[in-house]
């Protein structure tokens, strides 16, 4: 490309949801609902948790980080989002973009650690229950979850800085509702090569050696379970891993879908669709699936309403 005759951009439009005046009001009514839900059942989880000595346990200490992740992670997309519904303007600056993808990929490569050292901390208690809490003391379950979060921020930190000094010259629109990575990249009309490998490559890394701890726990698990003489045993051997495996399936199959796939090749309608799932749905599903398959969690609730 020739750079003399294009201007380069520094702000850039969001298409979002372009349809007609009444799905937009429908749409920004579901939305503004499901944040509003997601925002008081995480918010919930994390008063529920941090009240009861019950609780006081490594399986929901890290559930308390999860939903705390949550509430971040739908607050980085849908109140730009709404107030973009809301007063029909859609731009954005460069700087504000990338300070959104930023965090939006931090939260979520820190959700891929998070949800692997949740398995992790299922297998002992299922595979070692004697020696489990030895093991899981607080001071590694603290250890754990800022091992978690500092690498979801630095590997995203690298990722955007190689994005971040693209030059981007034009047109200035991104068919989706936020800055990802990908409608943004295809935006650069300088050589992208590099961000593009570093991007693919720290993608793989984030989502496979995570994904491999939680295979590798989940086979050790069922290798246990089924061993277990009792009927009785393995239902609740079951029954304290199913929630968290369930998450895990909903999570990592949009996001591998996403992300670790080359750049070019998937329809910008099929992503948004996939985006509003794991951006905005998934936030107010995890929290029901961890409450709704959970015998103490439920109690206490009951309890406390």
């Amino acid at each position: 490309y020739g750079m003399k005759n294009q201007t380069v951009i520094n702000e850039f439009i969001l298409l979002g949801f372009s349809y007609g005046l009444r799905v937009q009001t429908l749409l920004y009514l579901v939305f503004l609902v499901t944040y509003m839900v997601t925002i008081t059942e995480n918010a919930i989880i994390i008063f529920v948790v941090k009240r009861n000595h019950h609780l006081q346990k490594p399986m929901y200490y890290f559930l308390g980080n999860l939903s705390f992740l949550e509430i971040w992670y739908v607050s980085v997309t849908l109140p730009r989002l709404l107030f973009g519904f809301w007063s029909q303007t859609m731009t954005i600056s460069f700087s504000s973009c990338m300070t959104q993808l930023y965090f939006f990929i931090s939260l979520m490569c820190t959700e891929c650690v998070l949800l692997a050292v949740m398995a992790y901390d299922r297998y002992l208690a299922v595979c070692h229950p004697l020696r489990y809490p030895a093991i899981m003391t607080h001071k590694l379950c603290f250890q754990l979850s800022i091992l978690s979060w500092a690498g979801g921020f630095s590997i995203s930190l690298v990722k955007v800085s190689f994005i971040s000094r693209l030059t981007f010259c034009g047109p200035q629109v991104i068919n989706h509702f936020f800055c990802d990575i990908s409608p943004v990249l295809n935006l650069s009309c300088t050589d992208m090569s590099l961000a593009e490998t570093v991007d693919f490559a720290l993608a793989l890394v984030i989502l496979l050696v995570p994904l491999l701890i939680i295979v590798f726990s989940y086979c050790g698990i069922l290798s246990t379970i089924l061993c277990m003489p009792s009927a009785q045993g393995r239902r609740k051997a079951f029954s304290t891993c199913t929630s968290h495996f369930t998450v895990v399936i909903i999570f990592f199959s949009a996001t591998l879908f996403m992300y670790a796939r080359p750049r070019r090749i998937h329809p910008f309608n099929l992503n948004k669709i996939v985006s509003v799932f794991y951006a905005i749905f998934t936030p107010a599903l995890n929290p029901l699936i961890y409450c709704l398959r959970n015998k103490e969690v439920k109690e206490i609730l009951r309890k406390i309403i």
